[in-house]
Parts: C-alpha cells; structure tokens; sequence
C-alpha cells in the first residue's frame, strides 16, 4: 500500500483532485448509508443537496491528496490572517489551532510547519495495523508531529504548548468515551471533545480557529485564519458549546468544502447517546 501511495504522489494535484471527484461521485451514489449520512448531516445544518453538491467531490479530492500531502512535495499554500500566527508567536506563547473537517486540514498543518515552525496534531491511530504504520511514518515532516488520542498524546501537546509551541485538533471529531461532553453542533447534541479547551486553559496558550480552503484547478490551498472571539468558558459543557459554535461558523464560510458525510452525531464507543 506504501508503494501505491508513493506512485500516486508522483501525480500532478490537478490530476489527484479530478479522479477524487470522480471517485467522490461514484461513492455518493454507490452507498446509501453514505449519501444519507450526508444529506442528513447537511439538513441538519440548513443546506438542501444543490446547495453543497460540490461537498460530495470535495470528500473524494480529500482521500486522493493524500498520497501527494504524505509522500510528495508539499503543495503551494496562501495565508489569510498570518498577522495573528505572528502575533501570537511573538508574545511567546503557545498556539492551540481549532480546525474542523474543512477543506483541506493536512495542508494546514504542513503549511504552518513549513513557515513558521514546530506544530503538533492530534490524530486517532488506525485500528487496521497496515494502515496505523502508513499513517505514523507517512507524515512525518520537518517541524511536524502527531500525538495520539491518548493520555500520552495529550501529555506530549501540553508538553509543546509550555515551550512556545503550536498543536493542532480537530473539534469537530467525535472523541473517545469520558473525553468529551455532549454539546449542540448545528442545532443537535454531539459529542464533543473537551480537551482543546483545558489545553489552553492550562498553559495560557493562544486560540485560533483555521481552516485550509482547496483552490479551485489543483493551484494548491489557502489557510484562512481567524482569532477566538471572547473569553474562553471554564465549564466544560459551556466551552464545549462555545467550540461547536465557532466550528459552525468557519463550515458556513464554505460548506461547500465541509466533509458533511462523517458520522459526527455517533455516540463513542462504549458511551450511550443523549
């Protein structure tokens, strides 16, 4: 499998992005658990299919940059809000990015990395071994790391962020039992991860909401930047809410590029729902 991921990665982004889409198409149509899962997901945030049909290439250009972001040349990347990396860094403090399934979310990362320096990410490892060992070796990257969903992983992002450095989750992914509180998301509870908020409570670290925006003909990507607005609750349910909502707010900036066919409202394993 390693192999055909390096072959791929020797393929132009523009030629990745068109079979993705292509294969995106194919998938929507081929399963109905995953086309309902995604319409289901969009109504619930108020969108009709004509309104997001674009989403459903967007998920298979996801799966097909891969090979490229993994094992290839890191694409060009814009920045939106850069001042605010550079702000943040030249106070000393830590970076705690909140990025939901928008867009390109590897591309993010690795631009950060690439510009301004060490990021960690927390990822949750493959159960399938074939898979957990191409993931754990294929992205590493200078000034990259990846932590796991575990008490190790979250000792490691507070570890990074106590000496100045940046990490990186994505609030919008459901976590492991007793790691997360049930708060709204587009108007219905999810699961919600309450570990991007004790982050920065507990060093002081600096929040930003980021997402990677895919350009359009394989040009390469645009990492939009935004700051927190307002004071971070201390509750965990509330600051759970206040995540979710801030993670609504960048989806609606283009839902066209939201990975609305992920399980987001599943209850985690071994957990009950609502």
């Amino acid at each position: 499998m390693k192999t055909l991921f390096r072959v791929l990665a020797l393929l132009p982004l523009p030629v990745l992005h068109a079979v993705g889409a292509a294969v995106g198409w194919l998938s929507f149509l081929a399963s109905g658990t995953y086309r309902h899962r995604f319409l289901e997901n969009a109504h619930q945030a108020g969108y009709a299919l004509a309104q997001v049909s674009t989403a459903v290439a967007e998920a298979g250009k996801l799966v097909f940059e891969a090979p490229r972001l993994w094992f290839g040349k890191t694409p060009p990347i814009e920045w939106e809000g850069a001042s605010l990396i550079e702000a943040a860094r030249a106070e000393g403090r830590g970076i705690v990015f909140l990025t939901p399934h928008l867009g390109c979310f590897e591309a993010a990362a690795q631009g950060y990395a690439a510009r301004f320096g060490r990021i960690t990410v927390l990822y949750r490892p493959a159960r399938k071994p074939w898979l957990r060992e191409l993931v754990e070796t294929a992205r590493g990257r200078a000034n990259l790391e990846t932590a796991p969903t575990t008490l190790a992983g979250v000792k490691q992002m507070l570890k990074a962020l106590k000496a100045g450095e940046a990490v990186g989750l994505l609030p919008d992914q459901v976590p492991p039992q007793q790691m997360g509180v049930w708060a709204p998301f587009f108007g219905r509870n999810a699961y919600t991860m309450t570990l991007s908020a004790r982050l920065a409570r507990q060093t002081g670290a600096t929040v930003l909401l980021a997402w990677s925006e895919r350009l359009p003909g394989g040009r390469g990507y645009r990492v939009h930047v935004r700051a927190w607005p307002g004071v971070l609750a201390r509750d965990s349910e509330a600051a759970a809410a206040q995540v979710n909502a801030q993670m609504e707010r960048l989806v609606r900036e283009c839902p066209q590029q939201y990975l609305w066919g992920y399980a987001r409202y599943k209850a985690p394993a071994g957990g009950l729902a609502p």
